[in-house]
This record gives structure tokens, sequence and C-alpha cells, in this order.
């Protein structure tokens, strides 16, 4: 074979207006168009692997926050707060990113921890793993579309092994020891793992407390997290009731109410003033007098009408000044001022009263009842909270958590968030696979079953979708110190030979890999989601081949 090389034969055409001549490593000649080399913009599957590349370096941030040794990460926003955390979700809302394919990534935890509320740190770890695969297979000339449907089949058997590997889980609130179990799996790779045994209880009684076992749903509105720095971890505690991080109005109104009646008001303790613009002109001390009786006069009133109601305890969502302040005390009325909306709607389900927006509408009908109320004060400090105890609903719970400092207490809220997402998917389906690597191990296996089966060039992205799959346990044993390959491969040996899909990564070296025995559980609807969100993303970033900046040219 001859080769022909284009030499210009007409002088007149400069070369160098067209580009510059180069040679390549053979000595063959060719010519670098000008400008081209400062292009930037890339399409086709340059483009697709620089999107790839992004994907890969998020996933890549998490893998070693996976599993109960998986590392945290310190993140500083741009005001210089500090947050200490292993949580997929937190990790990514927090990350500065600025390439588009990284924003999917962050979406995309998102949206499982919305719908699930764990599993965030492997769906991303999963979705980065097929995307590295996919890279290997564009490599070998498989065209991307190809491999998007190979992954739509892979993960469809996936979710089918996932299912038939699963097994039920009694819902009993009189057992709870198996849920306890499963709110452990979740707390075991958190901060507060310290005393997680007691956390999972607080999280299983919570959503036992408030789920509605008819209808298999559990309102997360009746669950209220509230923290206070001081005290130890282990001093976090189940309140059944509410807990207002207010005191009384008046430091000399009582500390503890019992057998209350409460009155809450959306109105302000005020003269009422007209809606639009006005204006008063005080022109003599005997004006000024007249106004200051109306004032006092109609502060009476207001306090009058709620007395009247038979409430014994005013709850305003509104302040109040110092004169109404000094006639609630002198009219036995003990107050609490300023309470935020949220909190006056979770008093009013709690203490099945109604919220009253005039003082003229209040009737002892609208009144909530609860049977304590008090004041309690932490440590040394001038800190005071209120608790309102055995109410009328006693469906409202809250979650008191105390901690060494901020960090700790943000932190256990996010860990008992995942802890109560778990219980709460429990109780609207309560299967369950087990956890360590072994139900991804499973299904690596039952797709690539099916690849040997596959007729079509598919079968080879079905191979790869089994590989990345297998990611997860391999990064769960590099996090726990173990060799990754070796490990991984003695386990998958091990769940063919014996027929076992229980067979996991002994993260916690307890000299047995059968993740039932260890009791480490999680929910069936969760790996499901994760497999399947996972493939979602993937799939759309491999049918993108460009990007579009606004403004940009052609050239």
């Amino acid at each position: 074979q001859c080769e022909h090389t284009f030499v210009h034969s007409d002088p007149s055409v400069n070369m160098s207006s067209l580009g510059t001549l180069a040679f390549d490593e053979y000595g063959r000649p060719f010519i670098i168009i000008k400008d081209q080399d400062k292009k930037t913009r890339l399409s086709g599957i340059d483009a697709l692997k620089s999107h790839i590349m992004a994907a890969k370096a998020v996933a890549s941030t998490l893998k070693t926050s996976l599993g109960p040794n998986g590392l945290d990460k310190i993140m500083v926003d741009s005001d210089g707060e500090v947050t200490i955390t292993n949580d997929g979700a937190t990790i990514l809302s927090m990350m500065d990113v600025d390439h588009q394919i990284a924003k999917l990534m962050v979406e995309l935890s998102k949206s499982q921890d919305d719908e699930i509320g764990d599993g965030t740190t492997g769906v991303v770890v999963l979705a980065g793993a097929l995307l590295e695969q996919a890279e290997q297979l564009l490599d070998r000339g498989i065209h991307p579309i190809r491999i998007a449907d190979g992954y739509d089949q892979a993960a469809r058997i996936a979710i089918e092994q996932l299912d038939k590997i699963a097994e039920t889980f009694p819902c009993d609130p009189n057992n709870k020891e198996l849920l306890i179990q499963t709110a452990m799996t979740t707390l075991g790779s958190k901060v507060i793992n310290r005393c997680h045994r007691q956390m999972a209880e607080i999280a299983v009684n919570a959503v036992l407390t408030v789920a509605d076992m008819e209808r298999r749903d559990v309102d997360f509105e009746l669950i209220k997290m509230e923290g206070k720095v001081g005290g130890k971890l282990e001093d976090t505690q189940l309140i059944m009731g509410v807990i207002v991080d207010k005191e009384f109005s008046h430091p000399q109104m009582p500390k503890v109410l019992k057998d209350v009646k409460i009155a809450i008001l959306t109105c302000p303790f005020e003269p009422p003033k007209p809606k639009t613009k006005h204006k008063l002109d005080v022109t003599s001390v005997e004006d000024y007098k007249a106004l200051q009786k109306y004032e006092k006069e109609k502060f009476e009133e207001m306090i009058l009408q709620v007395k009247n109601s038979g409430a014994n305890l005013a709850i305003c969502q509104w302040g109040f000044d110092d004169e109404a302040n000094h006639l609630l005390l002198q009219n036995e009325l003990p107050a609490v001022r300023w309470v935020g909306g949220p909190e006056i709607e979770l008093i009013a389900i709690a203490t099945g009263g109604r919220i009253v927006p005039r003082f003229c509408e209040l009737t002892p009908e609208k009144l909530g009842t609860a049977g304590l109320v008090k004041e309690i004060s932490f440590g040394t400090t001038k800190d005071h909270m209120l608790v309102i105890q055995e109410c009328k609903n006693t469906r409202a719970v809250t979650i008191f958590i105390r901690g060494g400092n901020k960090m700790i207490i943000e932190e256990a809220k996010r860990a008992l968030h995942d802890a109560l997402c778990v219980i709460r998917n429990l109780v609207r389906d309560n299967r369950v696979v087990y956890g360590g690597g072994a139900s991804e191990i499973a299904c690596a296996l039952a797709v690539n079953q099916a690849a040997d089966k596959c007729p079509s060039l598919e079968q080879y992205a079905m191979r790869a979708f089994a590989d990345a799959l297998e990611i997860i346990p391999m990064a769960l044993a590099e996090n726990s110190g173990l060799t990754p390959i070796q490990t991984m491969t003695e386990i998958r040996a091990r769940q063919v030979r014996e027929n076992n899909p229980f067979l996991g990564i002994d993260c916690l070296h307890n000299n047995t890999n059968d993740m039932k025995q260890q009791h480490v559980v999680e929910t069936l609807i969760g790996k499901k989601q994760q497999i399947s969100l996972a493939t979602q993303v993937v799939k759309m970033i491999l049918k993108i081949d460009d990007i579009r900046s606004p403004g940009e040219s052609e050239a």
C-alpha cells in the first residue's frame, strides 16, 4: 500500500494562513488548522469523556465516606461555618460544583435523600462506578446508546434479584428488636455510633408513636428535633410532647403548670390599628393620658377574654410590650411570646387546640389541653426551654438532642433523620435485604449470568454493570482496612459455592461474613431506589454529547 502526502503546489497560498504543518510519530505530515488548538469546547465522545471525568471526581470524593468505617469530611461554607459529616447528601449540597454533570450527581443524592432518606453516598459511588465502566466500553468503540440499553437491562435483572433475596420483617410495635437492628445499621456509619443502640431505640420509638399502621404511613410533621449545646450525647432523649425553645414572658411567672388549658393565639397583645396609613396627633397631657387609658383598657379586655374562655396559659405568635406583660402577671395568666409558626402548628396538633386569629373568637372548645407545662434550665447557664407534656394527642413527639458542641448536634440530627426515614420505609414496605455489599455481589452474579445468555452487543454493558456493582463492596473493604480485591474475590466465590446471598464484607471484624448473623440490614425499597436512580442518571449522562453555554458562537 502506498501513502500519499498532499502538498499545495501554488506558491501564492501562504501555509501559515491555513495552519501549522506538523509530523506524527511515523513522520507523516498533518496540518493543525489555525486556532483549533485554542478551542476549548468539546463535542461527541470527547465531551462525553469530560462529563464522565467530572462525575467520577464527585464519586471519588464520596467513596472514602462509605460504610461504617467511612471517613468524615470538613465542609467550610462562604461564611466560615464549619460542618463535619459523612452524609452524602450533606457533603454534596455543600460542595461548590461548577460542572453541569457534577451538578447532576448532586441532584442524584438529593433525590435519594428526598425519597428514601438513606443511601445517599452509595448511590453516587455506584453512578460514578457505572460511568467509569462506560468509559472503558467507549474506548472499545461501543456506542453510548448501546451501553445505556445494556445498563437498563442489567438494572432490571438486579432489581429482580433483590426481590428474590429479600426477606420480610414483621413490623410489629411489640417486637421492636428487628426495627432497632435496621436503624443501627444506618447509624453505624455516622459520627454518633458511640451510642447508636440508644439512638436507634429513640428513632424506632419516635416513628412507632406517630405511625398510622392502618394506612402504613408516618407523618414526619409530628416528629420534631430540638438540640441544645451542653451535656453528653447519651443525654439525648425522646419526649412525648413538644419542646419549644422559649421561656415564660415574665421571670416571676410560675415555672410549672398542671392541667393546662392553652390559648394558641396568632393575634398580638396590642390595641387595634387601622390597616391603612393613619396619623394620631397627641397635643396635650390629657390626650396622652386618654390614649394611655384606652391602651390599658384594651389590654385588660384582651386578657379578660382569654381568662373567660377558661385558658390558664397563652401562647402567642407575636410579642407584647412590658405593660401587657405586667398586666398578664397581675392577672395570673402565664404567657409565652414570639413562638414561631411551625412550633405553633405542632403545639396545636399535640394539644388538640385551634389556632385563634382574633381575641373575640376565643371559645373553650378551641383551647388545647396538656397535663404538664414546665420550664427547664440547663446546667449553670441561663438557657431555658418549655416542655409541653401529657398532651391530648400523644402522637406528637420531640427528640431532644444534647451534645458537646453545635457540630455534633447537627450531625446527630442528620443521622437521626436517616434512621427515622429507614424505619418509616419499613413501615411502608417491611421487606429487607442484607448490607455489607452482600446484595450488590448477589446482583452482580445474577447480571453476569444473564450477560452470558445475551446474544447482542449489550452483554458487554451488562458485564460492566456487574463490575460497577462490585465497586460498593470493594470500597467498603478498602475503608475497613482490608485488601479490597482479595476480600471481594473470596466473598464472591463463597456466595457461588455456598449459594448464600447474605455473605458480605466483614467491616467491623466480627469474624463472620454472614450479614444476617451480624444483623446488618437495609430496606429493600432503599436498595432498589439506589440502583434505579443511579442507572437513570448514568443513562442520561451517556446521551449527552455537547454542552452549550448562552451566547456561545459556533466558531
